[in-house]
């Protein structure tokens, strides 16, 4: 197994104690033969002035490591909120646009519906607190994360053992490990900048009209827009085979388009919805020009609720609220501009960007 080299992703690093735990994890997967990469095994220097700075070392270190890696085993633990920690999302999409195992595990594979707080039932569907029917409410996770990642119901050792496994299962059908990263089909007019539009809007009840009208915007710009309602086919009954299908539509377009355009805006809780980190993830592993764009830009102390200095910054569920100088999870904040905006005033500040960067 010391051909194979983990990447151990999650929320850990926010917890009191979880470098500790990250540590533990780390002797485990070693005492079974594997080798392991952290983004903390490289000693970086962060004492810049300039918090983002430190941020920007601490991303280039994560992406260094994931790079190494042959498989991510991702903690899919909800963080703030109903949904995953966007950063350990995103990393799962960088090693799915790598090609390698993406494996994760969480103590609650519920339907959405079970977790989901503040769900309201009208005429037999799940509500959510904004009154669209709930996204994704028959599976445990979004549609990208169930499309592209075997889950687990147990904890890391439990996730541990399910990839020992398939290890040794292609080992005895003489298989090797392949780095492929999914194959797309052609999309869009190459003769103009393909936008992709990330976001949670896919998931509202007028995204056609919501869509059309970001691309009538686009269009004055000469841009040719894709968003996750293009290509989509009839629905299928098993939430499973569907999950995968919508996977294999947004990778498509994450591989085809030349510029990302992501809404980064809180979901449910404080936190991106998880399709569109999932996309960035891709994107950044793809080479593909990135944009993210939020109603406000303060920096996440200012817009994460948490106890204060006095309390070690920690939020209601006891996690670091981090501190970089930038709005968001590291992940998206380094890798990426994020604008602050409503759409058609992002689009404008793009067009100008794009222009003076040509």
């Amino acid at each position: 197994m010391n051909r194979e080299c983990i990447y151990i992703a999650g929320p850990e690093c926010f917890y009191t104690g979880g470098f500790d735990q990250l540590n533990a994890m780390r002797r485990l997967a070693e005492a079974n033969g594997f080798s392991v990469s952290l983004p903390n095994d490289m000693p970086l220097k962060l004492d810049h002035e300039d918090l983002r700075e430190n941020a920007d070392a601490i991303f280039q270190n994560c992406a260094d490591s994931m790079n190494r890696s042959t498989a991510i085993l991702c903690d899919l633990e909800f963080f703030r909120g109903p949904e995953v920690d966007a950063g350990s999302v995103f990393e799962i999409g960088m090693a799915y646009a790598r090609g390698i195992a993406c494996y994760g595990y969480t103590r609650d594979k519920r339907d959405m519906k079970w977790k989901y707080q503040g769900l309201v039932l009208r005429d037999g569907l799940p509500y959510d607190r904004k009154g669209r029917v709930l996204p994704y409410w028959d599976l445990p996770f979004s549609p990208n994360v169930v499309g592209s990642t075997k889950i687990i119901e147990g904890g890391f050792w439990d996730c541990l053992k399910l990839y020992l496994t398939d290890l040794e299962e292609s080992r005895k059908r003489g298989e090797v490990s392949a780095m492929k990263p999914p194959k797309s089909a052609p999309t869009g007019d190459k003769r103009k900048p393909v936008l992709y539009f990330a976001g949670p809007e896919r998931y509202d009840a007028d995204a056609q009209q919501r869509y059309m009208m970001m691309k009538r915007v686009c269009d004055a710009y000469g841009y040719t827009v894709v968003t996750p309602m293009d290509g989509r086919q009839d629905e299928c009954d098993d939430p499973y085979t569907r999950a995968y299908r919508t996977l294999e539509r947004n990778q498509n377009h994450v591989h085809d388009c030349d510029i990302i355009v992501a809404n980064l805006n809180d979901f449910h809780g404080w936190e991106p919805e998880s399709d569109t980190a999932f996309e960035c993830g891709m994107a950044y592993q793809l080479g593909k020009r990135m944009y993210g764009y939020m109603d406000s830009s303060v920096h996440m102390r200012e817009r994460v609720p948490n106890l204060g200095a006095e309390n070690g910054w920690r939020d209601i569920c006891g996690c670091n609220v981090e501190n970089f100088d930038y709005p968001l999870n590291l992940m998206f904040s380094s890798s990426m501009k994020i604008l602050e905006g409503k759409f058609e005033q992002v689009i404008a500040q793009i067009a100008e960007d794009l222009l003076r960067n040509k």
